[in-house]
């Protein structure tokens, strides 16, 4: 569902960060180069999607390197941030993304979207807990999700949020991350 997914965010002028695995770089490379080409930022979810809570720091290094090389070969760029399977996160998970110098990321919205929700579900999740700086996490080949991203994506913008890359939204230096998980500026 690439090419719809990208047909939606072109017709409502969007661009995200889509998050790839190196497995589905493998089976997918044309789509990867749909993404780069279309002006989307694409990060790393590593290479084949294990739980990096289990693993050692050698283990989520290489998994880290090898998503990397994978991205990096089809788009020339090499990607700025990591975004752990599962949504796990340890020291050991942190420590390996900084020092592959990329940027861990978490998501606080969670639209459900692999369990089969309808687009209106979803939106149901969202309405009343989205504001400013919130990162919504939803996936590619759901039931539901590139059918019902048009209509999340105007209700998005209908609340006065603007989407945007994930780079776009974060402090990259002088920042601090409080106990939810939130970045503030170093100094307010």
């Amino acid at each position: 569902d690439i090419d719809q997914i990208l047909e939606v965010l072109k017709n409502n002028n969007t661009k995200i960060t889509f998050f790839i695995v190196g497995d589905w770089v493998d089976k997918y490379p044309e789509a990867v180069k749909k993404i780069h080409e279309a002006g989307h930022e694409i990060g790393t979810h590593s290479n084949t999607h294990p739980h990096v809570n289990n693993l050692s720091y050698e283990e989520n290094i290489k998994e880290i390197e090898e998503s990397c090389a994978k991205i990096e070969k089809i788009t020339a760029k090499k990607p700025t941030l990591y975004r752990a399977p599962y949504g796990e996160y340890n020291n050991t998970v942190i420590k390996s993304a900084q020092d592959k110098e990329l940027i861990p990321i978490q998501w606080n919205l969670d639209t459900l979207d692999y369990t089969g929700l309808t687009g209106e579900e979803m939106w149901n999740r969202l309405e009343s807990k989205i504001k400013k700086g919130d990162i919504i996490l939803t996936h590619n080949g759901t039931k539901h999700t590139a059918d019902s991203l048009d209509m999340l994506i105007k209700n998005i913008k209908q609340k006065g949020l603007e989407i945007v890359p994930i780079s776009e939204l974060i402090y990259k230096e002088n920042y601090k991350i409080n106990s939810n998980g939130t970045q503030t500026k170093l100094n307010e």
